[in-house]
């Protein structure tokens, strides 16, 4: 089977996200851009339709901000959380698109998530907690039943191994729970830092920066940081911003990376923080060939969750079809 790679977890590239496009010529930075002069037109404005006039302003630029070349510190903390200001009003909605009930779900949900999307993910996980509900229940399940439930996440022998393996160490070894620490984590079979993140995150609100190929690519094409390794991204990015703020800049970074700035084609055109981006001009740039390239709920398409949180609908987003549907 061939795997898509848009999951928020496991899904490390060979080339280690690395772009294949070249970017074209810059100007320099504007003190404000046009995008925000959009947005600040009218104070009654919601946050959709303060978004939605970024992206007009965005698209209409005639190249978008470049750092000097010196970027000062301060001004690369500043730029950095201006983007996730301008992201969070793009996304308000944004969630882990796993679907998940308790943290045994998610952890499970997550390891399944490697090297395939979260929406084949979300189609097979039903008939799996279904049948085994509990950790007790999947620890002692027979593999070749479980294989065939896996099957079409791929890799569907090694992930039956990983996740009968942790759940045997989450009963014998946490009664049953899910811990919620980093290092007890991480000691469960598949389970590595960008997992244990998405757990602590979204399960136990404890905050964490969720380094996947996406949130590496666009970092990068931020100028946030150069580093390749996901620990250093991971240290390096987790600087520009309060602790507190991790768990949802994640979310806002790789949404955008799904829906908006992909990584053969990016959607400068539709985007809503070109004025901020440094890499402007890597992808299409014409605003109406754009608006052609956006996913999801952003291209009018159907998210990957069958069961997403009642914002995102409310937003006009629309569940996923489950496994089987026409």
């Amino acid at each position: 089977m061939a795997a898509h790679r848009d999951s928020a977890v496991g899904e490390q590239g060979s080339d280690g996200g690395r772009e294949t496009g070249k970017p074209t010529e810059k100007a320099p930075v504007k003190k404000k851009s046009t995008a925000g002069a959009a947005a600040g037109a009218t104070t009654s404005a919601t946050a959709g339709e303060r978004a939605r006039s970024r992206s007009a302003a965005g698209a209409k630029s005639a190249a978008a901000a470049e750092p000097p070349a010196a970027e000062s510190r301060i001004a690369l903390v500043r730029r950095a959380r201006r983007i996730n200001r301008e992201l969070a009003e793009v996304f308000p909605y944004a969630h882990p698109e796993l679907d998940f009930e308790n943290p045994f779900q998610l952890v499970v949900a997550t390891v399944l998530s490697a090297q395939t999307t979260d929406l084949r993910v979300n189609q097979t996980t039903p008939a799996l907690f279904a049948k085994y509900p509990t950790p007790e229940d999947l620890a002692a399940a027979n593999p070749e039943e479980v294989e065939e439930i896996l099957r079409p996440t791929g890799f569907f022998r090694a992930k039956t191994k990983s996740v009968i393996g942790l759940s045997k160490m989450l009963a014998e070894d946490f009664g049953g729970e899910v811990p919620g620490r980093l290092e007890d984590l991480v000691k469960l079979p598949g389970v590595g830092r960008k997992t244990a993140f998405v757990v602590l995150g979204n399960a136990f609100g404890r905050p964490g920066i969720t380094v996947d190929t996406h949130f590496q690519r666009l970092v990068r094409r931020w100028k946030w940081t150069q580093e390749t390794d996901p620990d250093k991204i991971e240290a390096a990015v987790g600087a520009l911003f309060p602790k507190s703020e991790w768990t949802d800049l994640s979310h806002h970074v790789i949404w955008h990376g799904r829906r908006i700035c992909h990584a053969r084609k990016p959607a400068c055109g539709a985007c809503p923080i070109a004025p901020l981006c440094p890499a402007y001009g890597e992808g299409e740039t014409d605003p109406e060939k754009a608006r052609k390239l956006l996913k999801y709920e952003k291209g009018g398409y159907p998210g990957q969750r069958l069961n997403p949180p009642q914002a995102y609908l409310d937003a006009g987003g629309r569940p996923a079809p489950p496994l089987g549907a026409a």
